[in-house]
């Protein structure tokens, strides 16, 4: 039996949260984020070696946000590897919205939140070759003020859709 999209994600999860603690009860600290990347990296490559766990081993992005460093995003992937981003995409056309967003982020590297979540709109709308509607796209996002992950309500993602469109 192959496990379900739900159960890997589920599965990828608990794992990071089981590493996350085991962590902090042996060393009594939090686990920065770049070391759940690269033990989450190191767990994705192990899965690949066996065909049962096979689907285990795939692509993950780990968003955190540190006192010391500020807002931090990492990307893993089946062979091991993690690096540390500004901006990332993963997907089918990963190389067409990585390029779309390295140009933005030469042109202005300090964004406002809003200016962000737009960007990141505007790449999977230029990758897509599609107009986006908010019932289409689910956006996330993680502050410096609550420091908590959420998801924008149809209704702000509908603003920051017209301010796009006010752009062009």
């Amino acid at each position: 039996m192959v496990p379900s999209q739900t159960t890997d994600l589920s599965t990828t999860c608990h794992t990071s949260r089981y590493e996350s603690a085991e962590f902090e009860h042996t060393y009594g600290y939090e686990m920065p984020c770049d070391q759940i990347a690269k033990r989450m990296a190191d767990l994705s490559q192990v899965y690949t070696q066996h065909a049962a766990m096979r689907p285990l081993g795939c692509a993950m992005m780990l968003i955190a946000y540190d006192d010391e460093f500020g807002a931090m995003l990492y990307r893993t992937d089946p062979a091991g590897y993690f690096v540390g981003y500004k901006a990332v995409a993963a997907g089918v056309k990963e190389q067409e919205a990585n390029n779309f967003l390295e140009k933005k982020i030469k042109k202005n590297p300090q964004w406002t939140k809003d200016e962000t979540i737009q960007t990141a709109i505007s790449s999977l709308g230029s990758v897509l070759q599609t107009e986006l509607k908010s019932s289409e796209i689910e956006v996330a996002v993680v502050d410096s003020e609550n420091r908590r992950f959420r998801t924008l309500t149809a209704e702000e993602i509908d603003e920051h859709l017209q301010a796009i469109a006010e752009q062009d």
